[in-house]
């Protein structure tokens, strides 16, 4: 069991992240941790895991948390073993085996004979049995270090599992693995993760935010249900709270109107009869007070909901806000935009795909590109680009617009400032004032117009990347998007979500992310065979 109280986390230069933050984890719970970026999930788990100290607070811990970094860079120039913490046991092991079991050798090992064994299975339980545990965790791929710390579950025997991100490096077969894992495993989980597909598989989703941790029990799909209930009340709350604005608007100024015409009425009786000017300039003022004090009521009434309106606008979702708007007047749906009959590529003497390819793209279509890692996905993307031609067969391609959008937005130019990116795509010739309109629809707020691209989150590229497509207006024909959700949180998935599905043109996606290829309504799928 794990439990946190009354949690508090500032940042060195005295931000405050999150504060009285309270969460248990009991025997073979499986939570999720999820919320948007920049609310303090990972630093949560690291606090959890013991590499961080809180602010204030208390952690109780009855078995020492087992912890699934994002990031993997900090380990490179370790050994596979010594990255996994088992090196000295291990060392130990094969002292002790070789005759020298001393009582220092035989504390690292504290009994655990077993533990070459466990790393044996483990490891090839992932996929990973050619590994060699003193090799450089350097030279593994993304998806194979996930692996280790995954195998490193069993090996430590853990019973309580924090993991944050653990599908973003694994191909498909990989997340099948971590699927079936997270359905079987006795182990006790906390996961941060933006695949909604391995949230589906947990039993208690707890949002993180600025108020707190708010739990729902039941796993994203019922999360959802739960938010789009809450944004629906907001938004009835919103449209109550407009009609209110409109009614005391209308109230305050029926109310002036009537005043003034009692106070002109009432003038015009002081002037028939004919009374002193003093008394004149007293029953003046007093009508002026009079209309003064009605003004304030009705104006304190009005920017109190006008306030109240402002608050609850801000709660609302953003993804409605960001659509792209296109004039689709240009687009011929069904029109043959690329045709390959028999085409393969070569690398040196060597045949890319076993089989050569030939397929159809029609304008309209949404096809997804799978296969698994060296099956020469980018190789396809690049030919269908035009950016390089088949060593055999024939490919044609129809006079088009592509846009390439990678899971890097290297279509951002990091030496630019974001407005000044926005102006750089601006074919239309949108006037100044329209394009920070745009921007401002991505929520890029004034005080960000001016912030370097390269210190963009993935999140804010994405945003970004869309905002300029709107702004450059001429639809493109064909979208291609390498594996876009790998660096998004779930806020942002889902923007670009709501964002693709507005568009009517082509779209190419190369995705591990099987729940956001049906919510984008994936129509069929290429798949390459090395």
């Amino acid at each position: 069991m794990l439990i946190l109280q009354n949690l508090s986390f500032i940042h060195p230069n005295k931000d405050l992240l999150f504060e009285n933050i309270d969460l248990t984890i009991t025997t073979r719970s499986k939570i999720a941790l999820i919320g948007n970026n920049g609310t303090g999930k990972s630093t949560l788990l690291k606090i959890m895991a013991g590499l961080l100290q809180p602010s204030a607070g208390t952690i109780h811990v009855n078995s020492f948390p087992y912890y699934i970094p994002q990031h993997y860079g900090q380990f490179n120039q370790l050994t596979i073993a010594h990255a996994l913490g088992i090196d000295e046991k291990l060392k130990a092991l094969h002292e002790i085996l070789n005759g020298s079991a001393n009582e220092l050798n035989m504390a690292i090992l504290n009994d655990d004979w077993m533990i070459e064994e466990r790393c044996s299975e483990a490891l090839a339980h992932w996929g990973l049995s050619d590994i060699d545990l003193t090799a450089p965790m350097k030279s593994l791929s993304g998806g194979q270090k996930t692996k280790v710390f995954l195998s490193g579950i069993v090996i430590h025997q853990a019973e309580v599992v924090l993991m944050d991100e653990p599908s973003n490096h694994l191909d498909k077969a990989g997340r099948q693995l971590l699927y079936d894992f997270i359905k079987t495993t006795p182990a006790a989980l906390l996961v941060v993760s933006h695949d909604r597909k391995l949230l589906n598989l947990l039993n208690s989703v707890n949002e993180l935010s600025k108020r707190g941790i708010t739990v729902y029990g039941g796993n994203y799909e019922f999360y959802a249900e739960q938010k789009r209930i809450e944004n629906e009340a907001l938004h009835q709350d919103v449209r109550s709270r407009e009609k209110a604005l409109r009614k005391a608007k209308e109230v305050e100024r029926e109310t002036l109107e009537r005043q003034q015409k009692l106070d002109a009425k009432g003038k015009k009786k002081q002037e028939k009869a004919g009374l002193p000017t003093i008394m004149m300039n007293t029953l003046r003022n007093s009508a002026e007070k009079s209309t003064s004090k009605a003004k304030s009521i009705h104006a304190e009434k009005v920017g109190s909901i006008a306030s109240d309106l402002t608050e609850l606008r801000k709660e609302l979702p953003d993804v409605d806000k960001m659509k792209f708007g296109f004039d689709n007047s240009n687009l011929h749906k069904g029109k043959t935009l690329v045709t390959a009959n028999e085409v393969n590529y070569q690398f040196e003497d060597q045949q890319l795909w076993k089989q050569p390819l030939t397929f159809q793209l029609n304008s309209g279509e949404r096809i997804a590109l799978s296969g698994l890692n060296g099956s020469g996905k980018t190789t396809l993307i690049r030919l269908i680009l035009g950016e390089l031609e088949p060593k055999s067969g024939q490919l044609s391609r129809a006079q088009n617009k592509t846009v390439y959008i990678d899971q890097d937005y290297s279509l951002i130019d990091n030496h630019l400032k974001v407005y000044e990116q926005a102006q750089q795509m601006n074919e239309s010739g949108l006037q100044e004032h329209e394009v920070k309109i745009r921007l401002n629809r991505f929520l890029f707020s004034k005080e960000t117009w001016d912030k370097p691209c390269h210190a963009l989150s993935g999140g804010e590229k994405m945003r970004l990347m869309l905002c300029c497509l709107t702004i450059s207006h001429q639809q493109p024909d064909i979208i291609v998007l390498d594996e876009p959700t790998n660096n998004l949180d779930i806020q942002n998935i889902e923007i670009l979500t709501s964002a693709i599905n507005d568009y009517s043109g082509t779209l190419i996606v190369v995705s591990h992310d099987e729940y956001f290829l049906n919510q984008i309504n994936i129509e069929r799928s290429i798949v390459l065979k090395e």
